[in-house]
C-alpha cells in the first residue's frame, strides 16, 4: 500500500507470445502465415502498430522514472537514487498532467483493431490508465498529500532505514541519499504550503486522522540521532567489507549531520505545522462527500479502486447482503463448538479467552513461519505455476507499529536480491488471534500477494510500465479469492481456523458498508465503529483502526470483496461453459500470468479463454 499520491501511476503486461490460447492472437497469425498478396500489407501494418506500440510503452516509463525518482528505485531503475519528487506547486501539476494527456494522444493513434493478444492488453491498460489519471486531476488530491496510512514521511523513513529498497553498499550510495534527503525536505515544505492552501478552499483532513497523523511524526524527533531510523545505514556500516575504514569515518560524519540538520528539522517543522495551525482546521465530518465536489470525487475514487461503473448504493446494498449471510455462517461455528451463549456472547469469547491469543511477539512470528510450511506443501493441488522467489515472516517495524495494519505484503526485490516480505504487526497481540493466521497466510502471502506480486515481477517479458502496474481491485480481489481456496486445499479443518477465514470475508463485506456509509451516506467515525463491533468479533483497536483507514482513503477497501465476486464469477463461467474440460490450475494461471488487470479487461480476457478451450 506504498504510494504517493502525487506518484503517476503505472500498470503491468506480457508479450504477445504468452497468451497463445487466445483466439484472436491464432487468427492473427495463421493470416500473416498465408501467401495471397491480399492480406500481405495488412500483415505488415500489424507489425508496424506492434512496433509503435511497444515503443510508446517503453518511452512512457523511461520518462516517468524522470518525473518519480523513488519509483525508480523501488523498482530497482538506480540511475536517480540522488533524486525526489519535485515540491508540489501549480507548474509540477501541470507538467504532471501534461504528460498524462501527451501519453493519451500517442497512443489514440494506435488501431485498436491491428492488436490482438497481450499487444491489445497493453493498449487497453495503458489508454485506460492515462484517462483515469488525468480524471483524477479534477480533484484536489495534493492539498492533502499524506494521512496515517499513505504518505512519503512514512515511504522516506523506509527508504532511508535501509530495510527498503535505497541501496547503502558504497560511498556514492550515501551521497546519494543525502542529495534525495535535500529533495524530500523541500517536498515536505512545498506539502505543508498545500495544506495550507487546502484550508482556505475547505480541503482538510478530517481530525481523527490528523490525531493519528502526528505521532508519526513525534516518532522522528529524537535528541540522540542514533535513535532515529535513518540510522540505520551507519550501524550496517562495521559489517561493509567495500567501503574502506577512512571512507567509513568521512560517511559517519557526513550522514549523521544530513539527519540532524535536514530530515530531524523537516518532520519536525511538518510536526509544528500540524499540531499548531492545521489540527485547528480539521474537520468534525469524515466523508469525502463532506468536502467541496465531494460527491463527484467519491465517484472517481470508486471506480478507481474497483475499475468498474459501481454506484455507491449497490455496493453499500451488497455488503449488507454479504454481512448478513456472513453472520449466519458464524453461527453455525458458534454451534459446532458447542458453545453456550449467544453470537455477541461468542465474540467476546473470541475476543478474551486467552487460549487464542500469543504472549511473545517470537512466537506470533514462528507459527507463522509454520503456518508458511503447511500451505506451501499443498499449493501444487491448485497450481502449476509458481512463483521463484520465496517470502520471509517478519516484525512490523517499531516506528510505525502502532499506527500500521495488522499485516501486510512487500514484493520481492525485482533484481531478486531480496525476498517478499509478509509483515505481521506484534505492536497489539490482543489484535492478532490465532485462529485467523491461516486465512490471513493465505491472503497476504501464499497463493495471495506473494504469488499475484511475484509472478508479475518474474515474466521476463512483461513490459516494464505492466510488469510494475497495479490495480487494487486485481491484487486484493485474487488475495480474498485465494483465501476462498484454503477448504480446497485441505485447510480449515479446525472450526475455528474457518471462524478466522469467515473474520476476514466478514471484515472485507463491512467494508463495503462502512466505506459507501462514511463517504456516501453521512455516517460518522462512530456509526462505522459500532456497525463493525454489532457484526465481527474484531479487538476494538483493529475496528478503530480499519475505520480510520477507510477514512484516510476513501474506496480503496471497496476492491477487495468487489473484485473476489468477479474473479469467482469469471471462475464459475469458466466451470459453466468447460464443464469437464474445465481445469482449476490452468484458469488460475490464466488469472495470473498476465499480471494485474483492470476487471473488464481481466473479464474480456478470460471469455477468449474460454473460447479457446472449447
Amino acid at each position: 500500500m506504498k504510494k504517493n499520491f502525487l506518484a503517476i501511476a503505472i500498470a503491468a503486461a506480457l508479450s504477445t507470445s504468452i497468451t497463445a490460447c487466445d483466439n484472436s492472437a491464432k487468427t492473427t497469425k495463421q493470416a500473416m502465415t498465408q501467401p495471397t498478396s491480399s492480406q500481405a500489407t495488412p500483415a505488415v501494418s500489424n507489425q508496424q502498430q506492434t512496433f509503435q506500440l511497444a515503443q510508446i510503452l517503453e518511452d512512457y516509463f523511461n520518462d516517468m522514472l524522470v518525473l518519480d525518482p523513488l519509483r525508480a528505485t523501488r523498482v530497482g531503475e538506480h540511475q536517480y537514487n540522488d533524486k525526489f519528487l519535485k515540491p508540489i506547486s501549480a507548474q509540477s501539476l501541470q507538467e504532471q498532467l501534461a504528460f498524462e494527456q501527451k501519453y493519451l494522444d500517442i497512443i489514440s493513434n494506435i488501431d485498436e483493431e491491428s492488436l490482438s493478444g497481450q499487444d491489445l492488453l497493453s493498449y487497453q491498460v495503458f489508454k485506460r490508465d492515462r484517462e483515469m489519471a488525468i480524471a483524477g486531476f479534477a480533484f484536489p488530491q495534493h492539498q492533502v498529500p499524506f494521512n496515517q496510512m499513505y504518505g512519503i514521511h512514512n515511504d522516506f523513513a523506509i527508504l532511508g532505514s535501509g530495510s527498503g529498497s535505497q541501496p547503502f553498499n558504497t560511498a556514492k550510495d550515501f551521497v546519494n541519499f543525502e542529495k534525495r534527503a535535500q529533495g524530500f525536505a523541500d517536498y515536505m515544505q512545498s506539502a505543508v504550503e498545500s495544506m495550507r492552501e487546502g484550508v482556505k478552499q475547505g480541503v482538510v483532513l478530517p481530525k481523527a486522522i490528523i490525531a493519528k497523523l502526528i505521532p508519526q511524526f513525534q516518532t522522528h524527533i529524537v535528541s540522540d540521532v542514533k535513535d532515529s531510523v535513518f540510522y540505520g545505514p551507519i550501524n550496517a556500516l562495521a559489517n561493509n567489507s567495500e567501503i574502506s575504514e577512512q571512507d567509513k569515518q568521512a560517511i559517519t560524519l557526513s550522514y549523521t549531520n544530513m539527519i540532524k540538520q535536514v530530515i530531524i528539522p523537516s518532520y519536525k517543522n511538518t510536526l509544528a505545522f500540524l499540531v499548531d495551525e492545521y489540527a485547528q482546521h480539521g474537520t468534525d465530518t469524515v466523508g469525502l462527500t463532506d468536502l467541496p465536489n465531494g460527491v463527484a470525487w467519491y465517484d472517481h475514487m470508486i471506480a478507481h479502486h474497483t475499475t468498474l461503473n459501481l454506484t455507491a448504493d449497490e455496493i453499500h446494498q451488497y455488503g449488507q447482503q454479504e454481512v448478513a449471510r456472513i453472520l449466519s455462517e458464524m453461527k453455525k461455528v458458534k454451534e459446532t463448538v458447542k458453545f453456550d451463549g449467544d453470537l455477541a456472547e461468542f465474540f467476546i469469547f473470541l475476543k478474551e479467552d486467552p487460549q487464542f491469543y500469543f504472549d511473545k511477539p517470537e512466537d506470533l512470528v514462528a507459527a507463522y513461519v509454520g503456518v508458511k510450511d503447511k500451505i506451501n506443501n499443498r499449493l501444487p493441488q491448485l497450481f502449476e505455476v509458481f512463483p521463484k522467489a520465496d517470502y520471509e515472516v517478519r516484525e512490523v517495524e517499531a516506528f510505525r507499529a502502532a499506527s500500521s495494519a495488522g499485516a501486510s505484503y512487500e514484493a520481492p526485490a525485482p533484481d531478486g536480491s531480496r525476498p517478499g516480505i509478509f509483515y505481521i504487526n506484534t505492536y497489539n497481540l490482543k489484535a492478532q488471534p490465532n485462529f485467523i493466521m491461516e486465512t490471513l497466510s493465505i491472503h497476504e502471502a501464499s497463493p495471495g500477494h506473494h504469488f499475484q506480486a511475484s509472478i508479475q515481477q518474474e515474466v521476463e517479458s512483461l513490459p516494464k510500465f505492466r510488469k510494475f502496474g497495479n490495480f487494487t481491485v486485481y491484487e486484493e480481489g485474487w488475495a480474498l479469492y485465494a483465501e476462498s481456496l484454503g477448504k480446497e486445499m485441505g485447510l480449515f479443518t479446525d472450526p475455528y481456523q474457518w471462524y478466522g477465514r469467515l473474520v476476514d470475508e466478514q471484515l472485507r463485506a463491512m467494508r463495503l458498508v462502512v466505506d459507501t456509509g462514511l463517504h456516501a451516506k453521512g455516517w460518522t467515525r462512530q456509526q462505522a465503529i459500532d456497525f463493525m463491533t454489532q457484526n465481527s468479533s474484531m479487538a476494538d483497536s483493529d475496528i478503530e483502526s480499519e475505520v480510520e483507514r477507510y477514512i484516510a482513503i476513501p474506496g480503496q477497501a471497496l476492491s477487495y470483496k468487489i473484485g473476489q465476486r468477479a474473479i469467482r464469477a469469471m471462475r464459475d463461467k469458466a466451470q459453466a461453459q468447460l464443464g469437464e474440460k474445465f481445469d482449476v490450475k490452468k484458469f488460475h494461471t490464466q488469472i495470473l500470468i498476465d499480471a494485474s488487470l483492470p476487471m473488464p479487461i481481466l473479464a474480456d480476457k478470460i471469455d477468449r479463454w474460454i473460447a479457446s478451450q472449447l
